[in-house]
């Protein structure tokens, strides 16, 4: 039996507005990226997403697409990241619920807004528990962070003497009295905010027509070609990399992007598909607002040196895109803090993974064929070019070492043979002088000389969260 929807849409800075179905087997489609993006038909005729439009869920066998109908009849596909089933909604279907936001991005999105009584609810670092982040001007501009308890009646309370039955409850009992909070509860942010990326920018649509974009200005160039900022069909941002004639082996790369279009999550670049008809071929990707995470390093250095709460959740970030590369066995090849890119609410993802295969003519030194930096290289593949999810966790370290020196070069000045050679005699880089003791061990397990010595990328996950709960105050 199909399952009944409700649809919401929810563009940047909009408040999404969840509809229930009376149907006991339905499913709420939240949408919350933009309203613009079609769901697409086989054919090709859009079904357009409006606010509280109802749709029929179809099927839901594929991964990434799910297919619907609406009122009228007419059947098309949805982003599956858009769709939550109705009974796990749960929180979701509030504007004030950022779910697993960290502590030092709740504070940007709540400083940027700046309005006394702004707010947040979001998962605490402790799993199962929730906590409060309220920004107050009083008696100067500041983010409180309050942790939601629960007393033995499972009654919900930021203050003893105020307990709700449900969390929805308690903020609502806030929005109309402090009860000790700094603040009364006002409004969540209106910033603009992060909608999911999805995988291909409709069912099935990895080659895009160079007709449907729009080029904007240049976003930054390099051995790879010039990235422009576009528009896909007028709605959709984009980044598009106009690949430089020669620089890639073209058809095999072709051929790997029907791959990497599936590859999807929060803390990765998403590949929304190629332009291949033509040359230059065009890689068409989700747009990231700041740019490389090393030059946002760079730019930001005078208030990032001193935040390490900051500094450690990009880390997290990148860690955890990293793992779900290991998990699906896809191996970057290029990890480093140029190749992440950092977009709306300090989100950072892990860009051009994969890429640097396909690379014919860069700036990296060529061994046996094939291209790699130094600098990030563990001894296997200064060696013997074996490249592997171990590899990339070495990259990482370097990684971790860049973020924490706000964008300083690995090694200094120090030429390509004499980093080879102190890679090869174990000598690993200095602790940068704010990086706390713990976050430097955990580099120093990433460049263990032996492959299998190294964690992997979900065990440094694992180990970050325990550091950041010792290092920092939820």
């Amino acid at each position: 039996m199909a399952a009944a929807a409700a649809v919401t849409t929810g563009g940047s800075g909009s408040k999404n507005e969840v509809l229930f179905l009376s149907s006991s087997t339905s499913l709420d489609v939240v949408c919350v990226g933009s309203p613009e993006m079609e769901a697409q038909t086989t054919p090709g005729t859009p079904v357009n997403k409006a606010r509280g439009e109802e749709y029929e869920i179809v099927d839901d066998t594929q991964e990434h697409w799910w297919q619907v109908r609406n009122k009228s009849g007419s059947a098309g596909y949805i982003p599956s990241n858009y769709v939550k089933e109705k009974e796990l909604l749960g929180l979701q279907k509030y504007d004030w619920y950022v779910g697993d936001m960290s502590r030092q991005r709740a504070e940007t999105l709540l400083r940027y807004d700046d309005k006394e009584g702004c707010f947040v609810v979001r998962n605490s670092s402790t799993k199962g528990l929730y906590t409060l982040s309220l920004y107050t001007k009083v008696p100067h501009p500041q983010v409180k962070h309050y942790h939601i308890k629960q007393n033995p009646r499972n009654e919900f309370f930021l203050s003893e003497k105020h307990c709700c039955s449900s969390i929805p409850d308690l903020i609502n009992y806030h929005r109309h009295n402090s009860g000790g909070l700094a603040s009364r509860l006002k409004h969540p942010p209106s910033a603009e905010r992060c909608a999911p990326a999805t995988a291909g920018l409709s069912h099935d649509k990895w080659e895009i027509d160079p007709s449907e974009l729009m080029l904007h200005e240049e976003l930054g160039s390099g051995q790879f070609g010039v990235v422009r900022r576009g528009k896909w069909r007028g709605t959709t941002d984009v980044a598009v990399k106009m690949m430089k004639e020669g620089t890639m082996s073209e058809d095999d790369f072709i051929e790997e992007a029907k791959v990497m279009t599936k590859l999807q999550h929060t803390n990765l670049v998403q590949l929304y598909g190629v332009c291949s008809k033509h040359r230059p071929i065009y890689i068409i990707t989700e747009y990231m607002k700041h740019g490389a995470l090393l030059n946002y390093l760079r730019r930001n250095e005078t208030n990032l040196q001193v935040n390490l709460d900051a500094l450690l959740d990009m880390c997290t970030q990148v860690c955890k895109g990293m793992a779900y590369l290991e998990r699906h066995n896809y191996i970057h090849r290029d990890l480093a803090a140029r190749n992440c890119l950092v977009g709306l609410d300090n989100v950072v993802k892990v860009a051009d993974f994969g890429l640097a295969r396909y690379v014919l003519d860069d700036q990296y030194t060529s061994s046996g064929g094939t291209k790699f930096p130094i600098k990030w290289a563990p001894p296997e593949v200064l060696n013997y070019t074996r490249f592997s999810s171990k590899s990339d966790v070495w990259a990482y370290g370097v990684l971790m070492w860049e973020v924490f020196t706000c964008g300083k070069m690995p090694y200094g000045r120090l030429k390509n043979t004499e980093v080879v050679e102190r890679v090869q005699r174990g000598i690993v880089l200095e602790k940068p002088k704010t990086c706390p003791k713990e976050v430097y061990e955990t580099m120093k397990k990433c460049w263990a000389l032996h492959p299998d010595e190294r964690p992997s990328f979900r065990l440094l996950k694992e180990q970050l969260v325990s550091v950041a709960q010792v290092l920092l105050v939820d």
